[in-house]
């Protein structure tokens, strides 16, 4: 069996100490016992191998016995995401960072039903980054996707002037499948919400229209489908 994973900011010291929401999860639901291996990750690609020295009620200290770095895969997959309704962003992000997005960029598209405003739009963004986190650390990755504020679609072309940009639509002649992808660089897919992406929106994008097969995807599971997919075909996996 794996060994569970667990991040922290500081992986420089012969120590680790897990405490807060991390320490509580590691002393309880996980009920780490001293001499058990665990893996602790920063979040930026060092994986530091551990052994549990001690367990206290919401703390757990580690011994760390071996550091690596793990260089970041190449090319870097961007998913840039417009907002679904209800808990099905969560869903989203989580599937897509199990199967190895670098960076997921909420986009309030023109038919979005959801909207982030004030307060609320903070404490969604807050759900979406808490969720990379703890499918980042189910998957074991040693690297946790970025989730970048709120974008506009204006903001969203600027972003895909760099790089390849795909915009999955059900619409396109073109197979996902068949388009040629660098090996380095920056691939970015694009997933509109419910309702569709606008010709207006597909026009400013100015990216490839690329469909994925015969059938529509819900929002909430393209984007996981479209980085597999790119993951495969790039060396990624």
């Amino acid at each position: 069996m794996s060994v569970p994973v667990f991040l922290a900011e500081d992986l420089t010291g012969r120590r680790v100490v897990l405490q807060g929401a991390e320490g509580r999860h590691a002393a309880g639901a996980k009920r780490l016992r001293p001499g058990e291996a665990v893996d602790v990750v920063d979040g930026r690609g060092s994986r530091a191998d551990c052994r549990v020295q001690h367990v206290g009620r919401d703390e757990v200290v580690l011994e760390v016995v071996g550091l690596v770095h793990e260089p970041p895969p190449a090319p870097r997959l961007v998913l840039v995401q417009a907002l679904p309704k209800g808990d099905r962003g969560e869903l989203a992000v989580e599937l897509a960072t199990e199967v190895g997005v670098d960076e997921i960029v909420p986009w309030v598209a023109a038919r979005c039903v959801m909207q982030w405003k004030g307060e609320r739009g903070d404490k969604a963004l807050a759900r979406w980054r808490a969720t990379a986190r703890e499918a980042a650390k189910q998957s074991r990755r040693a690297w946790v996707p970025e989730v970048t504020a709120l974008h506009s679609t204006a903001q969203v072309a600027a972003r895909l002037r760099a790089g390849t940009a795909l915009v999955l639509h059900e619409a396109a002649s073109t197979a996902l499948g068949s388009v040629a992808l660098p090996a380095e660089g920056e691939v970015s897919l694009v997933v509109g919400p419910e309702g569709g992406i606008t010709d207006d929106e597909l026009l400013a994008l100015a990216g490839t229209a690329v469909r994925l097969g015969p059938g529509v995807l819900r929002t909430s599971t393209a984007g996981a489908v479209g980085v597999a997919l790119v993951s495969a075909r790039t060396g990624r996996w």
